[in-house]
């Protein structure tokens, strides 16, 4: 059965996928670190969200957990369907609970996708963004490391994160950036009137991660007014909000179809 997609469609990595994503960050314990409390729930939420809710776009990162989410996402959904565009992230190393520091080496880069590869048993990764970039090594190198394994195969497209119009520039020098995923909601609405409208005058897909900061904008119905902010910010935009609760899940998906038709 075809499932109406959550706020409507966007092109992203060469895929239509519904304009709601889902991030997978919250699957984790505390800190983003190790194990989630249910594992078992946690592979059924992945499930629901795109069969059951119809979310074609689901978003992770090896730093999750580290490398906890990714088995999770192959362990419920893998064989992906071939409508679903799973997009992961490198370039940052996870030391303890609630530390991240990006690195960058190309080397390293190199080698996470490699084992993002096998954690998430495809042969392809269809959308791989840079992290963070890593403010000890050239960006250029950086980008030029991700852009060596898209010739290989092992990339299909490449993702920037956290991210001005001036980087996306110099980045489109040595690749076409396949989507921007930066920090943006109604409480830190900035980057809206800077790479939102750079990233639509290049007709690049918008990723806003924290699009309801960090459930601070759900408190008295406030997710309907937060999701319409983004998605009429553009039909560029593809908001990834995160939960690990299966309630709190259909609110965010009840929200963002009452925002896309309010």
């Amino acid at each position: 059965m075809s499932l109406a997609p959550p706020a409507g469609t966007l092109t992203l990595a060469g895929k239509t996928v519904s304009r709601l994503g889902y991030g997978t960050m919250q699957l984790t314990g505390p800190g983003t670190w190790g194990d989630p409390p249910g594992t078992t729930q946690a592979v059924a939420l992945l499930r629901s969200v795109v069969h059951e809710h119809g979310i074609t776009h689901i978003d992770t990162a090896d730093a999750y957990g580290p490398h906890i989410v990714e088995h999770l996402v192959h362990r419920a959904l893998h064989p992906y369907p071939a409508h679903v565009v799973i997009a992961t992230k490198v370039g940052m190393i996870r030391p303890g609970p609630n530390v991240w520091k990006p690195l960058g080496r190309p080397d390293y880069l190199r080698a996470a996708v490699e084992q993002s590869l096998r954690r998430l048993g495809t042969d392809c990764l269809p959308l791989c963004y840079l992290h963070r970039i890593d403010p000890a090594v050239p960006f250029l190198d950086q980008i030029g490391a991700l852009a060596e394994l898209q010739q290989e195969g092992k990339i299909a497209h490449i993702g920037l994160s956290k991210v001005t119009p001036a980087q996306i520039d110099l980045a489109s020098t040595v690749i076409d950036v396949a989507a921007v995923q930066n920090k943006l909601n109604r409480a830190l609405p900035e980057d809206a009137a800077l790479t939102v409208e750079h990233c639509r005058t290049r007709g690049i897909p918008y990723v806003p991660y924290a699009p309801l900061n960090a459930g601070a904008l759900i408190q008295d119905g406030g997710a309907v007014a937060a999701l319409r902010w983004l998605l009429d910010l553009g039909h560029h935009i593809a908001p990834i909000p995160g939960t690990a609760s299966q309630h709190h899940l259909k609110q965010l998906i009840n929200a963002a179809v009452r925002g896309e038709t309010a």
